[in-house]
């Protein structure tokens, strides 16, 4: 898998996982405690995150971060 593709699928998952909890954008940014554009960008694919901002959106989401990423291997 490319690394675009990669960032598109792993955004478009938590971005349903997201919408699943019913939370906004800026809901589990806070929570997160990240800025609401970079779960924005990282939705949108065209953000490169880094392992910890991802752990804490997984948290947030209560998902593991394997299990969010082979969700998004999955996706191709």
């Amino acid at each position: 898998m490319r690394s675009k593709s990669l960032l598109r699928n792993l955004g478009e998952e938590i971005r349903e996982r997201r919408k699943r909890r019913d939370l906004s954008q800026e809901m589990l940014a806070h929570q997160a405690g990240i800025h609401t554009n970079v779960v924005g960008r990282l939705e949108r694919g065209i953000y490169n995150p880094t392992v910890l901002t991802l752990h804490s959106i997984a948290v947030k989401l209560e998902v593991s971060l394997q299990d969010l990423f082979a969700a998004a291997a999955r996706r191709d």
